[in-house]
């Protein structure tokens, strides 16, 4: 046998990997819509770089598309109602937007989600505070990670025991608001460079995946 062929590592699974694999799980049995859009950032990554260049601070690009996303949310916030029973639907007042950032969990760097609360009743400057702020916080001291603990607590249990544990959690739309918020953000270009799209499995029924960023010829260039 080849010599290289025998050097790998063996290493243990996370356990708290065992809740992200719950959660897509049971985003499986959702039914869902994908749809594919471009959308013309020029004007927003210009202020961005203006800003930078005047003050030297970097704004957070996946702050601005909360901004955006929450505010869309807000005008007709029957997007992200939630399923009570069989009869009757949740609408909450506030857009609690799900985004992932990424953080030290038990010494290592890892993607942990972090709810931006009321983000329809907040500015941008707000918005990115908080991503910000939550970059440089380890998840032990991260207020309203507490549910890190009990999940990686919960990875020894047996399957069926943590699938009947998630959908008592999807019946009841506080919960679910509590610990997930009301929409979901994810940006593929946090992780990564090029271009492209993106498709997730989404827990929460609005969820938006951030893909690449590319130049494009003006419309006024076809347009002559």
């Amino acid at each position: 046998m080849d010599q290289r062929e025998q050097n790998f590592q063996v290493l243990p699974f996370p356990p708290i990997r065992e809740a992200a694999i719950d959660l897509l799980r049971e985003g499986q049995r959702k039914h869902m819509i994908h749809a594919l859009v471009d959308a013309d950032v020029t004007e927003a990554r210009r202020l961005t770089r203006e800003h930078k260049a005047s003050t030297g601070e970097k704004l957070s690009f996946t702050a601005f598309i909360v901004t955006c996303l929450a505010r869309a949310i807000d005008e007709d916030r029957q997007v992200q109602a939630c399923r009570l029973g069989k009869r009757r639907l949740v609408i909450f007042e506030d857009v609690d937007v799900n985004t992932m950032v990424e953080r030290q969990v038990s010494g290592s760097n890892m993607g942990t989600h972090n709810v931006i609360r009321a983000a329809n009743r907040k500015s941008f400057r707000q918005i990115n505070d908080e991503i910000r702020a939550a970059q440089l916080g380890k998840v032990e001291e991260a207020r309203g990670m507490e549910w890190f603990k009990w999940a990686e607590a919960a990875a020894w249990l047996p399957g069926f025991v943590r699938t009947i544990a998630w959908r008592a959690v999807e019946r009841n739309p506080r919960w679910v608001k509590q610990f997930a918020g009301t929409a979901g953000l994810t940006a593929v270009g946090m992780f990564g460079r090029g271009i492209g799209w993106g498709l997730t499995i989404p827990f929460l029924s609005p969820t938006v995946v951030l893909g690449g960023i590319v130049e494009k010829a003006s419309s006024a260039l076809w347009q002559n």
